[in-house]
C-alpha cells in the first residue's frame, strides 16, 4: 500500500462517511477519524486542509510524506491513491 496514514474528517450524520469507513473496513485498511461536528478545532483544520467543510474529506499521507486529499466517497480515486485499482 502506498499510504502511511489515512485520516477521515467525518460527521456523525454523514451517510457517505459511513459508506467510506465501511469500504475501508472491508479492505482491512486502518484509518483515523476526526469528528468535525464534535470539535470546532477539527472543523477549522478541515477547512484549512480542504478549503471547505464538506465531508467525508480523506487525507492520505503517502510514504514520501506528501498528502493527497479526497473529497466525498470517491471510491475510484481512493483506490487509485491507495494502489488498489
Amino acid at each position: 500500500m502506498a499510504a502511511k496514514s489515512i485520516t477521515i474528517y467525518s460527521t456523525a450524520t454523514c451517510g457517505f462517511c459511513k459508506m467510506l469507513k465501511s469500504y475501508l473496513d472491508s479492505k482491512n485498511i486502518t484509518y483515523n477519524v476526526k469528528a468535525a461536528d464534535e470539535d470546532q478545532a477539527i472543523a477549522k483544520e478541515l477547512y484549512e486542509k480542504s478549503g471547505q467543510l464538506g465531508v467525508p474529506f480523506t487525507v492520505i499521507e503517502k510514504e514520501d510524506g506528501s498528502e493527497e486529499g479526497v473529497l466525498g466517497f470517491d471510491r475510484a480515486r481512493i483506490d487509485s491513491v491507495l494502489g488498489l485499482a
